[in-house]
Formats: C-alpha cells, structure tokens, sequence
C-alpha cells in the first residue's frame, strides 16, 4: 500500500492506497453505518462501503448521521 492523497470533505487527507471505503472511513475513526456517503459525486449505499475502492485523487463528501428528537 502506498500513502496517498485523496480529498475528503474538501480537505486534502492522506489515505492508505488502495483501501475499500470502509477501510478509509475505520481509518478516519468513523463508524461506517453512522455516515453517509458521497464517492466522486455519487452517493453510496453503506452494503457498498466493504467493496467499494478508493484510489488517489478521490473526492469524498462525509456526512455524520445525527439520530434525535
């Protein structure tokens, strides 16, 4: 694996290349069903998280789920 770059939230983040998304998102210490995700401009199912690969130049959007009343 090689050190990275790929932008996550509009900031440049170094990632561990080539990795699926959940492997990047337990690496960002995030929970990957408490997120939701946008790949390139695509959204992404959380079923999808486990083979869904990441390579550098990537654009991710991460949104944490909130849950309350």
């Amino acid at each position: 694996m090689n050190a990275s770059k790929i932008t996550a939230n509009g900031k440049p983040v170094e990632a561990q290349l080539p990795c699926t998304l959940e492997q990047f998102l337990v690496a960002q210490n995030l929970l990957p069903r408490s997120v939701v995700v946008e790949h390139n401009g695509e959204a992404v199912a959380p079923s999808e998280f486990g083979q869904r690969r990441l390579h550098a130049g990537d654009r991710l959007e991460i949104v944490n789920i909130v849950a309350g009343g």
